[in-house]
């Protein structure tokens, strides 16, 4: 990894014009429901070969099925979510993996949903899950419900997981990257100001990756483009600090 890899949380625009800035995007539709292995290998033959798709992982992975975040699910029901080590939620990965494979994805992201807190028995879920699974790629771990600095750290540590974060709200605890999603300061519907991308190229290092997932989403990747193509770029070390 040479450089910051700068993308949005979907094509915000055209893919032929997305192509034309940036070489990284994070595909979201995988997330909602599964997709074709004809379909992956279309996105594959028509993006430029340097082209990286990063993926969000299934939510019949993470989340359970009362999530209103399946109505746009279009797949076989099942006993889905919170890492569920049980044959619904495995198949579900298991043909989540050929995608993995098509598309040459180096990183995929599992965001855990607010319900989905620190507790033993979903400490017990993600152990039994991860350690299960083969590694296809870099995978990350981004949770949204509460969960302490100490477990958090311990659990990407010890099943060398990337800790998936918005720098806004909280601290990469772990990884030999970063990977930074950008939701917006209080809300989806956000534009991020000068002073705010100065402090994020600040926490930028080589390597690391910047996804920007809010309304004003290609508009804020741009500029941030422009920001660290104007400036010289760290390094990254093991302490998580940049170095000229």
């Amino acid at each position: 990894m040479d450089t910051v890899k700068i993308g949005t949380c979907g094509f915000s625009v055209s893919r032929k014009k997305y192509f034309q800035e940036f070489n990284v995007v994070e595909v979201q539709k995988t997330f909602y429901t599964p997709i074709s292995e004809d379909l992956a290998r279309k996105w594959r033959d028509t993006a430029p070969p340097d082209f990286e798709y990063t993926l969000k992982a299934p939510q019949t992975v993470t989340h359970l099925p009362s999530s209103p975040t399946y109505r746009r699910y279009r797949g076989f029901p099942g006993d889905f979510g919170f890492f569920k080590n049980n044959p619904d939620v495995m198949r579900s990965w298991e043909n989540f993996r050929e995608i993995i494979k098509i598309l040459g994805a180096k990183m995929v992201v599992f965001q855990t949903p607010p319900k989905f807190s620190e507790s033993e028995e979903h400490i017990k879920n993600i152990y039994s899950f991860f350690e299960s699974i083969e590694r296809d790629a870099i995978y990350g771990w981004e949770p949204r419900g509460y969960w302490s600095d100490e477990t958090v750290q311990q659990i990407c540590e010890e099943l060398n997981l990337v800790h998936v974060v918005n720098p806004f709200q909280r601290k990469s605890l772990w990884g030999e990257f970063h990977y930074y999603r950008l939701h917006g300061i209080g809300g989806y519907r956000y534009r991020y100001g000068d002073k705010e991308l100065m402090y994020l190229e600040k926490l930028t290092s080589l390597g690391d990756y910047v996804m920007f997932n809010n309304t004003n989403m290609w508009e804020d990747a741009l500029r941030f483009k422009s920001l660290l193509q104007s400036r010289p770029l760290r390094t990254w070390n093991n302490q998580g600090q940049g170095s000229q």
